[in-house]
């Protein structure tokens, strides 16, 4: 059993609720390609390409669901529109779920078998929802029974450090920081020492939101790595990547870049609340082949779940 419930009732009223605008946005732009037409055609298909790539799909992976309803059309000859909603849901599904079975992202904690803690690295760009993102999957964890203890190592902008000291205290569980312009390598290292010597479950690492310098990026982000490893073999077990999924195809080109300059095995997306970007989730998840392993779908603690990919699309074509 894993951390969260995957198929609560409250999952699922707030996945409805934050997932609103893109579904709005998307059914009123095929609403209006097929209008007036009982069949999809070439016009619909050349209609509804537009349409994936205008909610933020992304190019690749739209031509592929294109390319998988195409064949169908020529398969079963005739394809009423009145079936394309449930056609294009049936292929992202199976889209996703394809892209799911290669990959080997875990959606539940499990610690470590020799008993150390699970470490997880949080990067993303400064703005995506990064140090909320920890504080809610603090709570979560605690939630659920964990033992949690936080890392301010982002120490380049004194509001992430004072932003995640609030959200320990909010949530309830021990921080290790040394304040603005510390070295973020010696706050890893100390954290993962505390963490290890009470015995904690998990341990979250915030790191630095900057991207204009990826060899810079990528030699801290490895001197941290090599710290932690020193302290747990293995760790980090767990590089989460933080996206704001409001930027759309920016999120995607962030992944791409953060990608290069450390292993990143599993990605958060941010902010679906507040945009009819959501497409972006199906094309992160499609391109990068790397787990979606939580959305954030409002404001409220709870509102960080896990991506469950079948329960995403049902969510977004529902009546």
């Amino acid at each position: 059993m894993g951390l969260f419930d995957f198929f609560s009732r409250t999952k699922k009223e707030n996945l409805d609720q934050g997932l609103e605008k893109t579904k709005q946005s998307f059914f009123s732009k095929i609403a209006r390609a097929i209008v007036g037409k009982s069949k999809v055609d070439d016009e619909v298909l050349d209609n509804l390409e537009e349409i994936l790539i205008s909610s933020d799909v992304g190019v690749e992976t739209t031509l592929k669901i294109i390319d998988r309803i195409q064949a169908r059309v020529s398969r079963d000859k005739v394809l009423g529109t009145d079936e394309l909603n449930n056609v294009l849901r049936e292929e992202i599904i199976s889209l996703l779920e394809e892209n799911n079975s290669n990959q080997n992202g875990n959606l539940e904690y499990n610690k470590p078998a020799d008993g150390n803690p699970y470490v997880i690295m949080v990067v993303g760009v400064n703005g995506v929802g990064k140090t909320t993102t920890i504080g809610k999957l603090a709570h979560q964890f605690k939630k659920s029974g964990k033992s949690v203890v936080l890392g301010a190592a982002d120490t380049f902008r004194a509001a992430a450090v004072d932003q995640l000291i609030i959200w320990s205290e909010r949530v309830g569980v021990p921080i290790v920081q040394q304040g603005m312009n510390a070295d973020p390598a010696s706050i890893a290292f100390d954290t993962l020492q505390s963490a290890k010597a009470n015995n904690a479950d998990v341990v979250i690492i915030d790191t630095a939101g900057r991207l204009h310098n990826k060899v810079n990026l990528m030699n801290e982000l490895s001197k941290i790595k090599r710290v932690m490893e020193k302290v747990i073999p293995g760790a980090p077990h767990e590089i989460l990547l933080v996206l704001d999924g409001s930027t759309g195809q920016n999120a995607f080109e962030q992944a791409k870049q953060f990608s290069q300059a450390t292993d990143i095995n599993a990605l958060a997306v941010t902010k679906l609340d507040g945009t009819a970007k959501g497409g972006v989730v199906i094309g992160i998840s499609d391109q990068m082949k790397i787990p979606v392993k939580y959305i954030g779908v409002g404001e409220k603690m709870d509102d960080l779940q896990l991506f469950d990919r079948k329960l995403f699309v049902e969510s977004l074509f529902a009546d």
